[in-house]
């Protein structure tokens, strides 16, 4: 007879506050689960609203004299933080891919590096930016906004993080994170980071949680003075709502339902390959996933076969397995929302062209690729956010019809355009209404701003734009 061994448990009982582990003010604790095993892999405080007044107070005392510290030494700690970060990469993916379920070989490249490029970009972006410039009698600085509330989703968790974290810091601004108490554990890894670095006490604090106790305590707290937010667009609502109480800035990037338009003269294998490949990416978890793929009615029947035989090449299973390409999702609740979807997609009565709910895995929270075609835009499938690894494929009449199509949704955050001709793609691209567009599979650029037009939030991330988001401007008359 054996005996089954169990997967060791990552306890965390402290918050990060001060520059210290402190212990939490109340006894909760949230389990995180492993959506591949449904185990639990990891334990933390479930934060209140006591620890979010300790870890406002933290920052705020430590406001005045890190919004003070020469930028040259604040780029240094940021330069140390990165330095550790790199040290902790295995770790970092591995830890991910446990959390969130994406296989490892890409959580190397993704969830582990796009944090650490974010991070290495600063000084690059800190020299690019013109902190001060005379305009007539005025001279018109640039200044840290100062306390920022960073609420983080769990997708890309230690990716958003950094995006907020690394530009905030780096303009002088002191932050409180509050991540995704689904996929926490990553968070911790990155306050070890900062604590090793030595980062003064205060400028960087770290508090767990739900949203309803711990995001809205943020959110509505008068001595933060911003909030950026990455997660629904139904969370962004309310995050909004709290922050006008006290007319803090906020910025939302929020969901999307991003269209992938391809053109009558695009290298149609080349074109549907791709796009299903931007649609499946992170298992369909992604809020500028390409889920809307768009083709001439005529080429739709090409469309599907390419489309379907894309589709089987992504193999559902253990993230640390080498032939896995799709991992599972991440939650019992996401396992269940996007089992609803395809049923609906079923039920108003778009084409299952391959895949569905069901599955060949006992444990994890699995779904198959999925493939659904002569979708109208009306139907469900094609206006709400499935976040999951399910296309609809929508047939055009003409170019002004799939613009039209593209631009029938209240989001906003990507899109993608496929043609033979580069400037007739750009020209269909600016008549998108959306924060990014891809033009012939063009890749992402962690320089180039991201964010979202319409309910896909406002304000920007990456870049110099995403540091510019961390200040305010003031005009001295002289």
């Amino acid at each position: 007879m054996t005996t089954e061994v169990r997967p060791e448990i990552d306890v965390r009982d402290k918050l990060y506050i001060n520059g210290q582990w402190v212990a939490p003010d109340g006894t909760g604790t949230i389990d995180v689960i492993n959506p591949s095993t449904e185990e639990v892999m990891g334990r933390i405080p479930e934060g209140t609203a006591e620890d979010v007044n300790r870890a406002v107070a933290a920052a705020r005392a430590a406001f005045d004299s890190w919004s003070q510290t020469p930028i040259e030494e604040r780029v240094k700690y940021i330069q140390a933080i990165t330095a550790q970060l790199g040290a902790r990469q295995e770790d970092i993916a591995s830890t991910i891919s446990k959390e969130v379920g994406m296989p490892l070989t890409l959580s190397k490249m993704i969830q582990a590096g796009a944090p650490l490029m974010t991070f290495m970009s600063i000084p690059q972006i800190v020299a690019e930016t013109k902190f001060e410039e005379t305009i007539g009698n005025s001279l018109v600085v640039k200044e840290p906004v100062g306390v920022v509330g960073c609420i983080t989703p769990w997708n890309y968790p230690l990716h958003q993080i950094a995006n907020k974290v690394a530009p905030a810091m780096a303009a002088g601004c002191t932050v409180v994170v509050k991540p995704s108490e689904v996929a926490p554990m990553n968070a911790f890894m990155l306050a070890e980071a900062i604590d090793a670095a030595g980062l003064p006490a205060g400028v960087f604090n770290l508090v767990t949680g739900v949203g309803p106790v711990v995001g809205e305590a943020l959110a509505s707290h008068p001595d933060v003075d911003m909030i950026s937010f990455t997660g629904s667009t139904r969370a962004g609502k309310r995050v909004s709502e709290l922050g006008a109480q006290t007319v803090k800035r906020v910025t939302l990037e929020l969901g999307g339902k991003s269209p992938n338009i391809i053109l009558d003269d695009a290298d149609f294998e080349r074109a549907v390959t791709d796009g299903v490949t931007k649609c499946y990416s992170n298992s369909g978890q992604t809020c500028s996933a390409l889920t809307r793929m768009l083709v001439p009615a005529n080429k739709l029947a090409e469309a599907e076969e390419i489309a379907a035989k894309a589709a089987k090449n992504f193999t559902t299973g253990d993230p640390f397995e080498a032939t896995t390409r799709l991992g599972p999702l991440v939650s019992a609740t996401q396992h269940e929302r996007v089992k609803g979807y395809i049923q609906k997609g079923i039920d108003e009565g778009a084409k299952l062209v391959t895949g569905g709910a069901e599955t060949a895995h006992a444990k994890g929270y699995f779904v198959e690729p999925t493939v659904f075609s002569n979708v109208t835009n009306d139907m469900t499938i094609a206006q709400e956010e499935i976040f999951g690894p399910v296309l609809s494929i929508i047939p055009y009449d003409d170019e002004e019809d799939a613009i039209r199509i593209a631009n029938d949704t209240v989001y906003g955050l990507a899109g993608g355009v496929w043609s033979g001709d580069p400037e007739r793609a750009k020209a269909v691209a600016r008549r998108i209404r959306t924060g990014q567009v891809e033009i012939n599979g063009g890749s992402f650029n962690l320089q180039a701003p991201f964010g979202g037009y319409k309910q896909s939030g406002h304000g920007r991330e990456l870049g110099k734009y995403g540091l510019e988001e961390y200040l305010e401007v003031k005009s001295l008359q002289l």
